[in-house]
């Protein structure tokens, strides 16, 4: 079977406070067969999170978005996000029942799962990218998620 290439950017960010709205985006980037470049983005709020877990949520949003299996590049500034599967951590959190090497329970397990769920089909080649670093997609995955939760303030009334 033949894969569309895709390239995707996701950010996520919490705003600096924890238990305040958070948003996160992804765009997708692919060429059609006649060579035509094409993105699509996606952007959700998601209020009482953490930094991680709208990371989590960018990537995931990304993946369950694709509707074919597609070999993808995933760009994310979250190292958190990359190295769970580059360094193979969510390989030893699974051998180990979803538990840290010192043995505590993994954080966000239920992300991980769904994660791991929206990324089966595919195949997905991490990287990491530093944060507002001026390439231009991965800054507009920050607006993207910063738009989230700006419309979640503005349902809310409050920050």
């Amino acid at each position: 079977m033949t894969r569309k290439k895709v390239t995707i950017y996701t950010d996520g960010a919490a705003r600096g406070n924890p238990d305040g709205p958070g948003g996160y985006g992804a765009v997708i980037q692919y060429t059609d067969s006649k060579g035509t470049l094409h993105e699509r983005e996606y952007s959700e709020g998601f209020p009482r999170t953490t930094n991680n877990r709208m990371e989590l949520l960018g990537v995931i949003t990304a993946l369950e978005a694709l509707r074919l299996p597609c070999e993808a590049d995933l760009y994310s500034d979250s190292k958190y996000v990359v190295s769970a599967f580059n360094e193979h951590w969510i390989e030893g959190w699974l051998k180990r029942g979803w538990k840290t090497a010192s043995g505590a329970p993994v954080k966000n397990r239920e992300l991980w799962e769904r994660l791991l769920k929206a990324k089966e089909p595919h195949i997905v080649h991490f990287h990491w990218v530093k944060g507002h670093d001026g390439n231009p997609l991965n800054e507009r995955c920050d607006a993207l998620a910063t738009a989230a939760a700006d419309a979640m303030k503005d349902r809310s009334g409050t920050l």
